[in-house]
């Protein structure tokens, strides 16, 4: 076997430049999502939450793929680059009413699938007013969790994921600053649900972040603390096989985890989908006391 090839400095700096630093939400992000929610549903504990956000993820798909909601005007866009600012941060985008349609819309598409203890919160979200609507998207944006409806917080979060992701869709990736903070979406400052090893093209082996609003994807060195940027003793802890394409990386200066799936493993795994199948594994973290920092709008909890 060849030893593996040593870079010289001016070959790291065109690697480096080679490499895509972000990756806008591709045409079938919920269609994957769904799929992968089937796959892994069958026999799982929470079976029928990952059957019913699958349903989700299927309306989502079908929302992504309409006509892009008023895109930000050229005027804000270029003011974000000059700031090195995400151009879609909800504090500096209004939002266009048209948005809460989609509110309105999921819980009649879901009705017929949606498990018996969801009817009564799909029912009270159709009989809700602008104004509460408006509140709720404020504060799950604010991940203010004291000010979340928990029971309808995963129909308000597909209702601005879609939203999200249509506007990150037609954003031009080179006119986005690179993230100021690693943890945070460079499209939208929001955080990452988890990162992925991705595998095939000019992204194989690469450690790309996901962001949990709007689905972008951006680059991160691996072995490096996403939160805190430290690149001493990062750790892995998986719940049974410590070659588990799904595992916890976590960090010793700032204690906290973000889950990593090694897509070059099992090429179908998904972010959302593959975090909410993994709870198993944020249990164990919070046993060795690490915080998480990844979020996932799928399943939010009330603050303790």
């Amino acid at each position: 076997m060849s030893s593996p090839k040593i870079l010289q400095p001016g070959e790291i700096e065109s690697f480096s430049a080679a490499i895509p630093r972000l990756l806008l939400p591709d045409a079938d992000t919920y269609k994957t999502r769904a799929e992968r929610l089937r796959r892994v549903a069958p026999g799982h504990s929470l079976g029928d939450y990952l059957t019913f956000v699958a349903a989700i993820a299927d309306w989502q798909q079908a929302a992504f793929e309409a006509p892009t909601d008023s895109p930000p005007d050229a005027t804000h866009l270029d003011r974000s680059a000059t700031d090195d600012s995400p151009p879609l941060a909800p504090r500096g985008l209004a939002r266009d009413s048209r948005w809460r349609e989609l509110v309105r819309d999921l819980p009649g598409r879901l009705g017929p699938v949606a498990p018996v203890q969801a009817q009564a919160v799909l029912e009270r979200i159709v009989a809700s007013d602008d104004a509460w609507i408006e509140e709720q998207a404020d504060a799950l944006l604010a991940l203010d969790l004291a000010g979340i409806d928990i029971a309808a917080s995963a129909i308000i979060a597909a209702a601005l994921q879609v939203y999200w992701s249509r506007l990150a869709r037609d954003l031009e990736p080179s006119r986005i600053a690179r993230p100021g903070f690693p943890d945070l979406c460079p499209v939208c400052g929001s955080h990452p649900v988890a990162s992925v090893v991705r595998t095939g093209g000019a992204t194989d082996a690469l450690r790309y972040l996901v962001c949990s609003l709007c689905s972008s994807q951006w680059y991160l060195e691996r072995a490096k603390c996403s939160t805190c940027n430290n690149t001493r003793q990062i750790g892995y802890h998986a719940v049974e096989n410590p070659d588990s394409a799904i595992r916890a990386e976590s960090c010793p200066d700032c204690r906290s985890y973000l889950k990593i799936l090694y897509q070059n493993q099992t090429p179908d795994l998904e972010p959302t989908a593959d975090d909410l199948a993994s709870l198993a594994l944020d249990w164990l973290m919070s046993d060795e006391g690490y915080a998480r920092s990844g979020v996932n709008l799928m399943l939010l909890q009330a603050p303790s």
